[in-house]
This record gives C-alpha cells, sequence and structure tokens, in this order.
C-alpha cells in the first residue's frame, strides 16, 4: 500500500508516498516533476526515510527502501546493501519482491558482526552473498577449468562484489565462453542466492546449443548436473516458467513477450540485424505487469556485440538486473554500454598458445570478375530472375541490351549473378584442395562456405555438386529458408555424420554455432564488419580430439592443428580485419625461427609464428613426452613456453623503461 502526502516526525516534512509492506512500513517515493534531475534529491529523501513517527511500526529503521522518480525516471536505493547506492530502475519493484526481500535476514557481514551460527551466512542480500561466495573449485572428476575459464569467473566475481552492474567477458571463439559463464551462473545461484537468471541469445540455433551444455555441466559440489538440480527452461512460446532458475530465451522473444505480443517458434531464428532494420525508429517498451522488473537478478547476453542496441537495448534496460555480457569481438559501442569493464580479455593468439584454439593460414582464389566486374555487350540476352518467385522468363522478362552493360565487383551476386565466377571457384577449390591444403586427406574436410544471400548460395551448391560429379548429400544449403529437414538437423548432421561434406549458408551459422570438425571457410561474400568477420572466421577455431574427427573423416593423418580460409573476395586483405594468420613464417624451420630468437630477432611475426608451432607441436605429445620434456626444460611444457611468447610483447609494452 503507499500512503500519500504522509506526515512524518517533527522536523522532517511529510513524504509524497509512504510504502507499507505487510502492514509495516517499509520505504518512501519522492515524486518530482518531469524533467527534474535526482541525485540532488536524495539527501531530501533520506531524510524523509529517518523520519518515520516512532508510534508507526517498521520493518526496520531507517526505513530501507527509497525511491526517487519524475515518472519518466526512477531511482532506487536499497538501505539492505551493504553499501547502498542508488541506481536507475525502468518502474517501481512489486510489494511480494520488497516482502521478500525484507525477510531475507541479515548478511554474512553482520552475522559475522554478532557472532551468529554458521547457517546464517545462507542469508543476506545478492550482493552480500556474492562477496562471502567460497572460494572457486578448479578441478573436479574429469573435469578441469580452463587458466582462462579461472581468472574470467574469479574477475567477475570481484566485479559483482564491488557492486558493478554490468561486466564484459571477451573470450575468442571456442575459448569456453559459454561453459565460463554457465560455471559461474551454478556459483551465483548456489551460493549467491540468484533467484533467476535470464540467458539472451539471438539466434534460435544458439539457444538449443546453450540449453544442451546446461543440460550436459556437472556440479562440482555434489556431481548433480544442472538440469538436475534446477530447472533450465528454454523459452519457445511465451510463457515462462516462474519455477525455472535459469530461462534461455532469444533476446526477439523477449522483447515480444515485453511487448504483450506472440513470437512464432520460427520467428526465433531470423537475424536480430534484419528484424532491427524493419524499424525506422526502436518500438519504446512499456511497463508489462506480468514481468516485473526484478523478475531476473542476472542477465547474461551471449554474442554481446551484436545484440544490445537499438532495438534490442531496451529488453536489457527494463530489468533491474545484473549485466553480463560475452563477446569474442567486442566493439567500442560493446565496450561504452558495459561501462568499459571488461573483467577478462583472452584473444585469439592466447587460446592458440593455450591448446583451446587451431590457427589458421589464408588461401586466395582471385577471379576477373570478383576483382573487376565486367561488361555485358549490346546484342547479348539476359536472363532475368524474379526474386519473389524464382520465375525465370526467356521472353517477357528476357531483355536484349541496346547498350553495354557494366556491373562492378559489389554487384557481383546480388543484383547480377555469374554463374561461371562461381564455377571457377568449385573447380579451382576441386583440384587443389588436396595439393594445396590437405595432401595428407583423402576426402574433402568439412567446409563452410558463406554465401552473398539465399539465392547465392542456392547457386552455390548446385555448382558444387555439378563439378565434383556428387549427389545431392555432398553439398547442403542450410539457410532461414530450408525446409525439409529442420535447420538444426542439418548443423547436426554437418556436425556429427559424414554427410554433408559442405555446408552452404548466409548467416545463420556465421556465429555461436559449434561445429568443430569444419577445416576449410569459403568466403564467397564481403564482410564489412570487423567483429562479424571475426566470428565467421571463428567457425574453423574449434578443437577437436582426433577420434571425433575421424567419427566425420576415416582414414589415417586425420588430425586437426589448423584450419584454411579460402578468401575468394578479399576479404583477409582489408585493413578493417585484424584477421592474420599467427604462422607468419611458414617457409622457415622452427630451428630457425629458434636460433633467430636466441640472437635477438623479437618481431611479432617471428615470435607469433614460434607460439604457433610450439603449440600445435604441444598437441601432437603424449603426456609421458610432456613430462619428460617439462623435466628437462627446467618446469615449464610447450604449452607455458607457448602462452609466455604470445604474452610478452604485451608486458614489454606495459613495463617501463629499464
Amino acid at each position: 500500500m503507499a500512503l500519500r502526502e504522509f506526515p512524518l516526525a517533527e522536523g522532517h516534512g511529510t513524504a509524497d508516498y509512504l510504502l507499507y509492506v505487510d502492514g509495516k512500513a517499509a520505504g518512501i517515493i519522492e515524486a518530482k516533476r518531469q524533467g527534474a534531475t535526482l541525485t540532488g534529491v536524495e539527501v531530501q529523501s533520506a531524510r524523509y526515510a529517518q523520519g518515520l513517527p516512532q508510534s508507526l511500526p517498521a520493518w526496520r529503521r531507517p526505513l530501507p527502501f527509497v525511491y526517487e522518480s519524475t515518472g519518466a525516471e526512477t531511482h532506487f536505493t536499497s538501505g539492505l546493501d551493504p553499501e547502498p547506492r542508488a541506481r536507475k530502475v525502468f518502474a517501481f519493484h512489486t510489494a511480494g519482491t520488497l516482502a521478500d526481500w525484507l525477510a531475507l535476514g541479515p548478511g554474512p557481514a553482520a552475522a559475522r558482526a554478532a557472532n551468529e551460527t554458521p547457517a546464517a551466512y545462507e542469508l543476506g542480500t545478492f550482493l552480500d552473498r556474492v562477496r562471502a561466495i567460497p572460494p572457486l573449485v578448479t578441478e573436479w572428476g574429469e573435469h578441469k577449468l580452463w587458466p582462462a575459464e579461472i581468472t574470467a569467473i574469479r574477475n567477475l566475481e570481484k566485479s559483482l562484489a564491488a557492486n558493478k552492474p554490468r561486466a564484459l567477458i571477451q573470450m575468442a571463439t571456442g575459448s569456453g565462453k559459454t561453459f565460463t559463464a554457465i560455471s559461474f551462473l551454478y556459483r551465483l545461484i548456489k551460493f549467491a542466492g540468484a533467484r533467476r537468471v535470464l540467458f539472451l541469445v539471438d539466434r534460435g540455433n544458439l539457444g538449443r546449443q546453450t540449453r544442451k551444455e546446461f543440460d550436459q555441466y556437472v556440479s562440482p559440489i555434489n556431481n548433480y548436473r544442472f538440469g538436475e538440480e534446477y530447472i533450465v527452461q528454454h523459452l519457445t512460446s511465451n510463457q515462462l516458467d516462474k519455477t525455472a532458475r535459469v530461462c534461455i530465451c532469444t533476446i526477439q522473444r523477449m522483447y515480444s513477450m515485453l511487448k504483450g505480443g506472440e513470437l512464432p517458434e520460427e520467428a526465433d531464428g531470423k537475424s536480430t540485424e534484419r528484424v532491427e532494420s524493419l524499424f525506422k525508429e526502436p518500438e519504446p517498451i512499456d511497463y508489462n505487469p506480468a514481468f516485473p522488473i526484478e523478475t531476473f537478478d542476472i542477465i547474461v547476453t551471449d554474442e554481446a556485440h551484436r545484440s544490445i542496441y537499438k532495438l534490442w537495448r531496451q529488453v536489457l534496460e527494463y530489468f533491474d538486473a545484473y549485466l553480463i555480457g560475452l563477446a569474442a569481438t567486442p566493439n567500442k559501442q560493446t565496450f561504452g554500454f558495459f561501462n568499459q569493464n571488461l573483467v577478462m580479455e583472452y584473444g585469439h593468439p592466447q587460446a592458440v598458445a593455450d591448446g583451446v584454439n587451431v590457427n589458421y593460414d589464408i588461401y586466395r582464389i582471385k577471379t576477373e570478375v570478383t576483382e573487376a566486374g565486367a561488361t555485358v555487350e549490346a546484342g547479348y540476352w539476359l536472363q532475368v530472375l524474379d526474386k519473389p518467385t524464382r520465375a525465370r522468363r526467356l521472353k517477357l522478362a528476357t531483355t536484349q541490351l541496346d547498350d553495354d552493360f557494366e556491373y562492378a565487383p559489389e554487384e557481383l551476386d546480388r543484383s547480377v549473378q555469374t554463374p561461371d565466377q562461381i564455377r571457377t571457384i568449385a573447380r579451382t577449390l576441386r583440384d587443389r584442395w588436396q595439393s594445396d591444403l590437405f595432401p595428407q586427406r583423402q576426402e574433402l574436410p568439412k567446409t563452410l562456405v558463406f554465401a552473398k544471400d539465399d539465392n547465392h548460395a542456392e547457386a552455390i551448391v548446385g555448382i558444387l555438386r555439378e563439378e565434383w560429379g556428387r549427389g545431392n548429400e555432398f553439398a547442403q544449403k542450410i539457410t532461414y529458408r530450408t525446409t525439409g529437414s529442420k535447420p538444426e538437423e542439418l548443423i547436426k548432421a554437418f556436425r556429427t555424420s559424414y554427410y554433408p561434406r559442405i555446408a552452404v549458408t548466409v548467416d545463420m551459422i556465421a556465429t555461436g554455432t559449434d561445429i568443430k570438425p569444419v577445416e576449410i571457410v569459403v568466403f564467397m561474400r564481403s564482410v564489412k564488419s570487423r567483429s562479424f568477420f571475426e566470428q565467421m572466421k571463428g567457425r574453423g577455431v574449434r578443437v577437436i580430439k582426433d577420434d571425433d574427427l575421424r567419427g566425420v573423416n576415416p582414414g589415417e593423418h586425420v588430425h586437426k592443428d589448423q584450419f584454411v580460409i579460402v578468401d575468394c573476395v578479399g576479404v583477409c586483405e582489408r585493413d578493417k580485419t585484424d584477421s592474420r594468420p599467427m604462422d607468419q613464417k611458414k617457409s622457415v624451420p622452427l630451428d630457425a625461427l629458434l636460433q633467430a630468437v636466441s640472437l635477438g630477432n623479437v618481431e611479432p611475426e617471428v615470435l607469433s609464428s614460434v607460439a604457433v608451432r610450439l603449440a600445435r607441436l604441444d598437441a601432437q605429445l603424449t603426456d609421458a613426452e610432456r613430462a619428460k620434456l617439462v623435466t628437462e626444460a627446467g618446469g615449464q611444457g610447450l604449452k607455458e613456453l607457448s602462452r609466455g611468447i604470445v604474452q610478452a610483447p604485451d608486458s614489454r609494452e606495459d613495463s617501463s623503461p629499464q
């Protein structure tokens, strides 16, 4: 209940609203006209919180909950926190939530001061409890956290204990971002009292993949799987399970839920960028009582660089929750959104040195049409494709040229399609993959091709099958327009079965999707965004065990220690990308590189070449060989040496002159 214009004790004035919860005073609201700034009002509202008449019942004194609001902007301070600090909230919390918070009891700090029993350490606010969280378990059973995962979890918990509302974890693709997130979420639920977590993704297939990883996670405390201990809901409808501790949802579905609409399950797979582009102005979200602002304590947004701006940003800012971003390639906007609170930075070179990524090489295919465009001389006939119907008209819709028709490279495969250009690339890949890329393989490694759009992908698939002389199962299109088998079934087959050998996509599996056997990534489309390119490139970086790789690539000498980018459009040559293979000295033997370093050559391309060679060699050693090497090398293995070499230039830049 909120009582308006409530007179307080003498000298404390009149509260605009006095909040009662279960018959006891719990807080106040100080109302101001729209446009007023609220920070300067905090002294006034704090005085009101201390002025409740002694004759009235209260949960505690001073009143713990203080709001300042203009209606358009609201600030909230919880006196239950160790160091109360105002924060912006979208709306007011529900009375039931305030009652739940009041029932939590003293936090660990208060319990220690009062010499209370250890049971009291299970009470207190989230902030109380995260400051008393137990030490991290780094090894249990067959599981062991990688060094980067340990650092990320510990740094995040320090950030939360400092009450920082937003934090960003940057980890290279394939280096364990999702497993890291599940690990810290388990700890925050079990030990810090997080009631409910929202795990946001921006592709439906990423939601399914994330749910699978939650189901596979084994607790380091009691050996239960996550789903056996806590309910995990993957939202495929707009019905939120109030008993679920983790809700996995696309950001577009959560947006539709807050707007009070319905989102068909098939719409979950659509690109957030494509949906967002349909709005000239962001459609504002209003308060929805079905989803109070305190519905979630923590929000994790996966691939945070893509889905937190413009339209979708409102979803994150609606809830009164700690925001944790996961990104492999954050940009300046990402850093700004997360208040420049980067709690973990772990790039591709470090991941290669640690053996959790594989390095890559670049194979360039150039065609005259790709590089310079072309001219169709007057007097020739052009076949015109009607995109909505895909009808090819030979008479009425076919246009004979009166003047020469010129097209630029950027028009290729969008407004103009040249089958011979696609055929040239297909034949080059067919004829040269074994001799130039994988001479010890008998079958084409799993290959992922990025096309410009669905029509382009359609043409590529047909020409690949024809040029290889293989059947339909050899090359498959996996896009949002794929029907028959669901796209996730085709992705699963590409990941675990012999066929398809080649998957052609646009952007459906360009980011996030885990397909470890991929060893060739073909770019037949240009990419302007640096971060998007790095994500697409990352489809090939994941490590895979030899036995698992042989499951889809039978034969001898099957081992993944690198992947190859086949660049057909010059995307790796642009300055916008930071994509450079680590091994810049492929023609130089390792012993010559080591000798150069010993003589003082510490140029970046030399050091990175040595680091990636050592990481690759480490992956080929047996455990006994590693142990022997550690003994003979003074306590360091190849992995540690590789990691140190990668980190050395940064350490040199950070150190003061000696």
